[in-house]
């Protein structure tokens, strides 16, 4: 086997003799002989062509069944008695024959090597060589002619022997340790060379063996470092990795993996990554790949792992979605303290921050939570929305820090009074939201409303006394969705805030109709002040004796295009709410002013007063500045002017609305008390507060001829009392809504100094009250003309 290229050779050579040779003898011997050796060998070039064709693909296979079986095919045709089918390496060397064994002929052979057509081009797998029985050329020959014949086959074998043994010299001992050179590198995996050296094709081979042998060391050499270090980085990168293959199965961890995780090589090896995580995490961690989109480079997913000292891992796994050998790259973080950290900030996100209470994004999101529990359970959810009444008075006149405890406090107290599944929330300032999810929740709500009262029976940071407006809205009865709830609870809050506060309101379909009525006035009020529809109507304020005209006192009144005139009263309740009180009353002032400058310019109107009703909102640090650089515009003096203030901004006790006011007074302007009596009235406000007017309010004059003998004696007691007192504190005294000449008579016996009222005058646009003081004096003085 290991001389096959030198068998080739040899049957090469014996082929070229039998094809010159032969034919001379068949010539000799008779030309019949001549034709049946020529059928014979075209045949069997036929079958060696078909057979070494059928045999490349099993020879390249080593099929030596496949080999056998073609082999025994073609001995079976005629002249053929013997096939032998070798490859190049040996391994493979098949013979078939049917010679009998008596048999003692000659025998001929036709060898062909087998060419296997594959990708990398034609490569020569071995030789097919077949036999048949010689014919008798010899038989009949001459004695001169077998001499002759001798000779020749001295001389052929002569020059055969001369081949070989060139071809042995040149050819196969170079090919021969060619072939041990090869044979050592597979079998070794060491790169041996071939010791030949020669100019010819023999050398020029061997040379090129042996530096292709040196390039494929130099090769491997680099691909074991290459290797080496692709390992240590997989192993020794401060990062988890790990490989999976196409079933998720771990097909390798690094070493840091096993450090991070506690796990031996050999218990993960094989194993199921989604063993490894918790149930909780594993559907998520087994769906991964089907939400990734195709173009997806890599899956992300966070999942909670656990360890091999039972330890729970946050772990982010990044995973490349690109499979080289059968297995994806996979790279896990420890994210835990990151998640940690997310949830804290979650807490803080959704958590009031003094009172620890859910904040209002924080209930938004409990709502939502307890909508849709109340839909699984088929129950009833109560939302209460609780307003503070008079938070600000703590945080005006006790401080921001007294108002922090205060609600503190009020929270401790409330949540004792909570039960588990009920949500407790502050939604801003002093205004909080309670859920409570009961079969009967109105019975629920109202009981919760009831204990929410009784938070309030004793007083906050030493003596601050507070109480809440509560309103009520149930889902699903009066709200579809948490958005709804939330506001229809709010809406119930303010209804019970109007009609006094301190209780608790639940929601009903009327409110809405107050709430659009309101939500119109708002859009009047903003629309007003943008398109200058409010304007400072005046009424005048006469001396009670003679009827003089000693002032005016500016009254707002907002125009509408299409609606007229609308009721000042609720204006003002909804300004003062939204807080646009303080734009229309700086309007008004800045009109009331530029007005009162024009009927000061009026023969007998020189030293009249311009009484201005302010809001306690008004009272910035901004108003007596305000006030000034008006005054100085319109040339007015200063103790022309008297600001009216109510009882509640005495009440308050602003330290700020006190530094106001004592500005005010400073620059030369003068104290109203209006309405005095109406509320907690004390004649102690003239003492401690810079009063110099008082205005008596009109349900005290009206009452003072009230029918009922009891009350009108105790009304005219109150009217004469605070009259004495104040003239003794130095303080003029006007009576308000005085609509009847009795009622002025009763006011002047008692000394009232002024009168105010429609028997007098009523409110008029400043261009008609203009025109009135302007023609003879006896028009506003007779009382048809004080009444028109």
């Amino acid at each position: 086997m290991s001389h096959s290229v030198e068998n080739r050779f040899f049957a090469i050579v014996c082929g070229a003799l039998l094809v010159f040779v032969a034919p001379l003898f068949v010539l000799f011997l008779f030309l019949s002989s001549e034709r049946a050796e020529k059928e014979i060998k075209d045949h069997i070039s036929v079958l060696l062509v078909a057979n070494a064709q059928a045999l490349a693909k099993p020879l390249w296979d080593l099929d030596e069944d496949s080999v056998t079986q073609i082999s025994a095919t073609t001995v079976a045709e005629g002249a053929i008695v013997k096939v032998n089918v070798r490859d190049v390496s040996g391994q493979l060397d098949v013979t078939q024959s049917t010679i009998p064994r008596s048999y003692k002929g000659l025998l001929e052979s036709i060898a062909r090597p087998i060419i296997y057509n594959g990708v990398d081009g034609a490569k020569n797998l071995g030789t097919i060589t077949v036999y048949y029985p010689a014919l008798g050329l010899f038989a009949g020959l001459k004695n001169e002619e077998i001499v002759f014949i001798s000779i020749f086959i001295f001389a052929v074998l002569t020059v055969f022997g001369a081949a070989l043994i060139g071809n042995r010299i040149f050819i196969i001992q170079p090919l021969m340790r060619l072939t041990h050179a090869v044979e050592a590198t597979r079998r070794l995996g060491s790169r041996h060379h071939v010791d030949w050296q020669s100019n010819d094709e023999m050398g020029r081979l061997a040379s090129s063996f042996n530096d292709m042998q040196s390039k494929l060391e130099r090769e491997e050499t680099e691909l074991k470092l290459a290797h080496r270090r692709a390992t240590d980085t997989y192993n020794l990168t401060p990062a988890m990795l790990f490989s999976l293959d196409r079933d998720d199965f771990i097909a390798a961890v690094s070493d840091y993996w096993l450090a991070a995780t506690g796990y031996a090589r050999s218990e993960v090896l094989g194993r199921k990554f989604a063993s490894l995580v918790l149930p909780e995490s594993r559907e998520k961690y087994t769906d991964r790949k089907r939400s990734r989109s195709d173009s997806a480079a890599r899956l992300d997913v966070t999942v909670k792992f656990l360890c091999r000292d039972d330890r729970i891992m946050d772990v982010l796994i990044l995973e490349t979605t690109a499979i080289q050998d059968g297995v994806s790259l996979s790279v896990m973080t420890d994210v835990t303290d990151l998640k940690q950290s997310e949830d804290r900030n979650l807490r803080q996100a959704i958590t009031d921050h003094l009172t620890g209470l859910l904040n209002r994004q924080g209930f938004e999101t409990a709502l939502d939570a307890k909508i849709n529990e109340a839909d699984l359970r088929k129950r009833e959810l109560a939302c209460l929305f609780v307003d503070l009444d008079r938070f600000k008075w703590i945080n005006d006149n006790m401080g921001h820090a007294a108002g922090d405890a205060a609600l503190r406090e009020l929270v401790s107290r409330m949540q004792a009074r909570l039960v588990p599944g009920d949500i407790a929330a502050r939604l801003g300032g002093d205004e909080f939201a309670i859920l409570l999810l009961a079969e009967d929740a109105e019975k629920r709500a109202f009981d919760m409303a009831a204990r929410i009262a009784e938070v309030f029976e004793m007083p906050f940071g030493g003596d601050a006394r507070l109480s809440a407006s509560i309103g009520i809205a149930i889902y699903p009865r009066h709200a579809a969705n948490a958005a709804e709830l939330l506001l229809k609870s709010d809406i119930a809050m303010y209804a019970k805030k109007r009609d006094g506060k301190n209780g608790a309101q639940m929601f009903d379909n009327s409110m809405l109709d107050d709430s659009r009525r309101r939500a119109e006035l708002e859009n009047h009020i903003e629309s007003g002040l943008s398109d200058d529809w409010f304007e400072a109507y005046l009424q005048p304020i006469v001396n009670i004796d003679d009827r003089s005209i000693a002032g005016f006192e500016a009254l707002m009144r907002l125009h509408h295009p299409q609606k007229g005139i609308l009721p000042p009263a609720r204006i003002i309740d909804v300004a003062e709410e939204t807080g646009s009180i303080v734009r229309i009353g700086n309007r008004i002032m800045e009109k009331a002013i530029s007005h009162f400058a024009r009927l000061s310019r009026l023969d007998g109107m020189e030293n009249t007063y311009l009484a201005i009703n302010f809001s306690p909102l008004q009272f910035e640090s901004g108003l007596p500045m305000r006030i000034a650089a008006l005054l100085s515009r319109h040339d007015i003096r200063p103790e022309r002017v008297v600001v009216e203030i109510t009882e509640a901004v005495l009440m308050d006790d602003n330290p700020e609305t006190r530094t106001v006011i004592n500005e005010i007074c400073r620059f030369g302007c003068r104290i109203a008390l209006d309405d005095f009596g109406t509320g907690y009235s004390s004649l102690s406000y003239i003492n401690r507060f810079p009063v110099d007017i008082i205005k008596i309010d009109q349900s005290f004059v009206r009452a003072i001829n009230d029918i009922a003998s009891d009350v009108s004696a105790k009304s005219r007691m109150l009217v004469e009392s605070i009259t004495t007192l104040s003239h003794k504190m130095n303080c003029t005294v006007i009576a308000e809504g005085i609509e009847t000449e009795e009622e002025c008579a009763t006011l002047r016996a008692m000394g009232l100094d002024y009168g105010q009222g429609y028997l007098f005058h009523r409110p008029q646009h400043p261009n008609d009250l203009m025109k009135a003081l302007a023609g003879p004096r006896a028009d506003y003085l007779t009382p048809v003309a004080q009444a028109s």
